[in-house]
């Protein structure tokens, strides 16, 4: 019961985020109510308003969380004891299942593109996820030899994210509709050879 009343929520809060995306897609942040919002949706204002507190929240969306299990995993040193093949372990849930929308992504970039306080609220969510990735590596490395250091946590974060930017654009133009990890797959791969790793 508890595991249906939670993908319930998954799947509404999924609804009202889409449904606030292409508002804003279509008239811009400001184009829309709340009330314009809950009616696409198909909740109550009041349901609204218990999911997200504005459009700016509603637009974002709810980001998630890593997992318990892959953090204490990748602190350990695993799953394969190579630290970028863990990174990318550690983060690609974040991404949700393997299906990710193209024109959802297209249309997600342009409304960021579009509006300088959304690309402010996505910034400042990048840095919270930065500094607790930069912690997880810090914590693995010191348990191992402390060779890295927080700097270089923070160069494989920086890395990872150039990463992820490039798999992107990659992605995004594939007239093959290669799956995403394809491309970080690939981005890695590059990454790899670029550096002699």
């Amino acid at each position: 019961m508890l595991k249906s009343a939670k993908r319930d929520r998954a799947a509404t809060s999924q609804r009202i985020t889409l449904c606030a995306l292409r508002l804003a897609d279509e008239r811009g942040l400001d184009g829309f109510t709340m009330d314009e919002l809950a009616e696409a949706a198909e909740v109550s204002r009041r349901t609204l308003f218990n999911y997200f507190p504005g459009k700016l929240d509603a637009v974002l969306g709810e980001w998630p969380a890593l997992a318990d299990d892959d953090v204490e995993r990748f602190r350990s040193g695993g799953p394969h004891g190579d630290l970028l093949a863990d990174l990318r372990v550690l983060v690609m849930p974040l991404l949700g299942d393997d299906e990710v929308d193209r024109e959802l992504l297209v249309a997600t970039r342009r409304v960021l593109r579009a509006n300088p306080r959304l690309l402010g609220s996505v910034h400042q969510r990048y840095e919270d996820l930065s500094t607790e990735v930069v912690g997880h590596i810090t914590a693995r490395d010191t348990a191992r030899d402390g060779s890295l250091g927080k700097s270089g946590a923070k160069v494989a974060v920086t890395l990872l994210a150039a990463l992820f930017d490039a798999a992107l654009d990659s992605f995004i133009d594939d007239p093959r509709d290669r799956a995403f990890t394809h491309h970080f797959d690939q981005s890695l791969h590059t990454a790899r050879s670029l550096l002699g790793a």
